[in-house]
This record gives C-alpha cells, sequence and structure tokens, in this order.
C-alpha cells in the first residue's frame, strides 16, 4: 500500500568478518553442550549478532527456523523477534550467543484446530494471539452531514473549518512489511479472507516463514526478496534467478533469459495503455486475457509483500502495471491490482513498488491513480486489508496530503469561516468515509467545541504540509488518462 517507501532491509549490513563484538555480549564456547543431543536445533531462541540501520552492533533475540550444514559448516536461518521477517537471514555460528539460549520447551502432542498435530517443536513461550482493538472517539460523533457551526479553538489555530464527522470506527490489527505491527483507524475489524490477496496467517508453516529466493535480477536491477514466494522448487537452489522484464519469465541462466529475449517480442507490459505523461504510463491488464503474465506479476509481488496470499486465479483481477520509458521500453516501476466487482468497496486489492524506485514518490503515484480510477467510475474507494506496515504509512501520507489540499482551499463565503462535511470530502478526492474520518483523527484534527465539531488547522500541520507539497514533484494529470469502466456485473464479458 504495500506507496508504497523505503530503503532495502539489510542495507548498510556487512559480513561476518566485519561485524565487530565489543558492543555484544561474549559468546560461548562453540564446543560447549547446547542441548542433550549436542546441537543447536530448530525452536531456540538466543541472542544474535546483527547491524542495525545506524551501523551499530545490536543483539537481539532470535529464533532458529532452521539449521543447514554446507561443506561441514553450519548455518542457520533466523527470525528476529519483534522484527519484520524481511530481515531474516542465514547466519553462522559465530554471531550466537549460546550462553542465553533458550530451548524449546516440550510440549505434549495435542490436536489443532484443524485436528493435526503440531509440525515441530513450539517456541518457548510462544502465543499466537489475534487482538483487535477498538478505537472509540473521545465525545459522541454526529451525522456526516449534519451541519455545524464554527469556532476558533485557542490561539494557534490559522484555520478552523467546521466539519460533521461519521460513526464510531474500529481498526484491526494490520500487517506488517517494516518492523512492527500498525493498526489504522477506521477498518472493519474482520476483513473479508478471499479475493486474491488476504493471507491467513494461521497457515504459516516452516517452509513458508524462509525467504526461498536468493536473488532476482529483473532488467538493469538485482532485487533481494523480502519473503517466501511460490516460484518452482528447483529455482530456489539457483544463486540468481533471471526474470524477463517485459513478460516476467524466469530463466534458470542468463543463457536462458538470452535466449528468450531473441524470441519476446514484448517491450511492454501486455493489455492497454490508459495513461501516459512524460516518461510515466499504466497498463491495463486483465488477469483472465493475459493470465500468464498475471501470475508471473503475483510470483514476483509475492517476494516483497508478507500478508498477502497468491492464487493463480488471476480471472476476477484486474492488474494496472506502471512503467518507465526510455529507448530500450517500457520498464516496470509497481502496480496495483483491483477486482474486477467488489462488493466492500475496495478499488485496490494489492499494491507494491518495486524496491528499486522505492522512496521516490512512485507509491504515492500508485496510490493516487488508484482514486483517479474510482473518480472516473464514481466511487469511493479503500484499500484492501490489511495493508503492509509500508502501504500503511503510504496512504495515511496520502489521505492527509489530499485532505489537507481540499480544507486548505476552501475559501469563507460572506466572511464566514468555510464549512464542509465529511460527505463532501469523500466525494471531492472518492476517498471513503471512514479513511477521511481515521485520517482527520489521526491528524489531530478534529475538535469537539460548544458542541460542535471543528476542523483546527495549526501553523505546524499547514507547514508540514507545503513542505509536503513541494517535495511530491510526481502527480497524475486527469486529462492525460484514457480509461472507461466497464461493468463487470455482467459475467460474459470476463
Amino acid at each position: 500500500m504495500a506507496e508504497v517507501v523505503s530503503p532495502v532491509p539489510g542495507a548498510g549490513r556487512r559480513e561476518l568478518g566485519e561485524v565487530g563484538r565489543a558492543r555484544g555480549p561474549p559468546v560461548a564456547d562453540p564446543g560447549a553442550p547446547l542441548s542433550p543431543q549436542g546441537e543447536i536445533i530448530e525452536g531456540c531462541r538466543l541472542p544474535v549478532l546483527r547491524r542495525n540501520q545506524d551501523n551499530e552492533d545490536e543483539w537481539p533475540l532470535a529464533e532458529i527456523l532452521s539449521v543447514k550444514d554446507i561443506s561441514g559448516r553450519k548455518l542457520f536461518y533466523v527470525h528476529y523477534i519483534d522484527f519484520n521477517k524481511r530481515l531474516d537471514e542465514w547466519v553462522t555460528h559465530e554471531r550466537l550467543d549460546l550462553k542465553k539460549i533458550q530451548f524449546p520447551k516440550k510440549e505434549a502432542k495435542t490436536p489443532t484446530k484443524n485436528g493435526l498435530p503440531g509440525s515441530r517443536p513450539g517456541s518457548p513461550e510462544r502465543e499466537v494471539k489475534r487482538k483487535v482493538e477498538v478505537v472509540s472517539p473521545a465525545t459522541p460523533v454526529p451525522n456526516e452531514t449534519a451541519p455545524a457551526s464554527v469556532f476558533p479553538q485557542n490561539g494557534s489555530a490559522r484555520r478552523a473549518v467546521a466539519a460533521q464527522p461519521g460513526r464510531k470506527r474500529k481498526s484491526n490489527c494490520l500487517g506488517t512489511d517494516e518492523d512492527s505491527q500498525d493498526s489504522s483507524d477506521g477498518i472493519p475489524s474482520a476483513p473479508r479472507m478471499t479475493g486474491s490477496l488476504v493471507s491467513d496467517r494461521s497457515h504459516d508453516d516452516i517452509v513458508t516463514r524462509m525467504k526461498n529466493i536468493e536473488c532476482i535480477e529483473l532488467g538493469r536491477h538485482r532485487l533481494k526478496p523480502w519473503y517466501f514466494s511460490p516460484y518452482p522448487q528447483e529455482l530456489t537452489t539457483l544463486p540468481v534467478l533471471y526474470l524477463c522484464e517485459f513478460c516476467l519469465k524466469y530463466g534458470r541462466s542468463l543463457k536462458c533469459l538470452q535466449r528468450h529475449l531473441t524470441k519476446c517480442d514484448l517491450r511492454h507490459p501486455p493489455g492497454n495503455e490508459i495513461y501516459r505523461k512524460g516518461t510515466i504510463s499504466f497498463f491495463e491488464i486483465d488477469g483472465r486475457k493475459n493470465k500468464s503474465y498475471s501470475q508471473n506479476l503475483c510470483l514476483l509481488a509475492k517476494c516483497f509483500l508478507d500478508h498477502k496470499t497468491l492464487y493463480y486465479d488471476t480471472d476476477p483481477f484486474l492488474f494496472y502495471v506502471m512503467t518507465e520509458y526510455d529507448c530500450k521500453g517500457f520498464h516496470i516501476v509497481g502496480y496495483f491490482s483491483k477486482e474486477k466487482e467488489s462488493t466492500e468497496d475496495y478499488n485496490v486489492a494489492c499494491i507494491l513498488t518495486l524496491p528499486p524506485y522505492q522512496r521516490r514518490g512512485y507509491g504515492k503515484l500508485l496510490i493516487e491513480f488508484s482514486y483517479e480510477l474510482s473518480k472516473v467510475e464514481g466511487k469511493t474507494g479503500t484499500p484492501e486489508k490489511p495493508l503492509s506496515d509500508l502501504g500503511l504509512l503510504s496512504y495515511r501520507s496520502y489521505w492527509s496530503q489530499t485532505i489537507l489540499e481540499i480544507l486548505m482551499g476552501l475559501k469563507s463565503e460572506s466572511g464566514e469561516r468555510p464549512q464542509i462535511t465529511i460527505n463532501e470530502i469523500s466525494e471531492i478526492t472518492s476517498i471513503k468515509k471512514e479513511d477521511v474520518i481515521s485520517t482527520l483523527q489521526y491528524l489531530n484534527l478534529i475538535n469537539y467545541y460548544k458542541g460542535q465539531y471543528i476542523l483546527t488547522l495549526s501553523e505546524d500541520i499547514v507547514d508540514g504540509h507545503e513542505r509536503a507539497m513541494l517535495k511530491r514533484l510526481l502527480r497524475i494529470d486527469s486529462k492525460c488518462l484514457h480509461f472507461t469502466p466497464k461493468d463487470w456485473s455482467k459475467r460474459g464479458k470476463w
């Protein structure tokens, strides 16, 4: 979402030999007995040496997910507790603090929900909890369309706008793509677990918890996958997986790729080009008509999206691929997908900016384009939940900037302070009412004054918004969009 953004995790980390241990705890004697069997086993927890983003050594607690032996040297696949899975990695024995090792507790073989015993030893004190927080406003919330008067609040308010927020909202736990699990306001507490992109975390196993692709070469970029993706098993042992950047077909070697390029006549994604401005283009791809491309796109995207699941049935989905043009062709930058028919007003099912293009404004451009499509369709929309943390940050930033742009552009009539309703903001922006309300509350703009709600824009908020908009150079030009919505309720059109 997820626009969506952050540097590639792991950047700046050095090889083991370069990582100092002066600031960390002493490492136990490698020959010391570790368990009754004399070895570290899956499920153990212990501090592991890693280098953080500030290039400093740290010893976070990690869980051993797998152990392998290469030429007599043991490697351990570790997941850092309370860190995002994309930081998981293979480490050597020297980076383990064996003095603080915690062995998995022996658990009685009890059936799980499905009536099947667990597949591996349980981790110490490990519990799976699902939390759903209910966040309610501090004061009662009136109807979205009720009129309201405006009063200034304190002396620091630069501008006050009347608003009529909507009903109480709930928030559910969102998936993370970074280092934490965020909750988002204004979204259903029980997101639907169907469609293409919601992953049921209860079915995670040891295989899907581990990255299985070492490196992907896509055009002029080499990408380090963050998560598991179900590429064919025989490809997971390769040092590099080669992808054609135009049709996204994968090959075992550079020679296979070169041979494929002599036959592949694509220089852009299949489908219709519905937007072009400068070097930026968007292509609309039907998951039914271009099944092979859509499936390959899902496989690539899964390498960087943890909380989405992969379905090979791409028929019910449209894919909008953003590209950057040069003399060699149209190079994929990112994409989002959406259901042809959504009963819950989802205008995005899955959204991704590829790592080489992150933190350059492309994520917000994808989000803005999805709402431009919603405007043409005459609908309000919202992204499918859960969002990754990167997606959540991008969406909150986009919602904030878009809503503040509307509020700051209001002009007073007859000397009175401007008034606007939540419904009006939603209609202008195509942002769903619940997302408008949650954003206003996230920005702490809503204030209750003498029985009415007002929106106060402080100097700090206005100045921060103006600085952010100066940096936002990439915008969607609606005049360059050539898009005609289809009535997908007639299933014959699929």
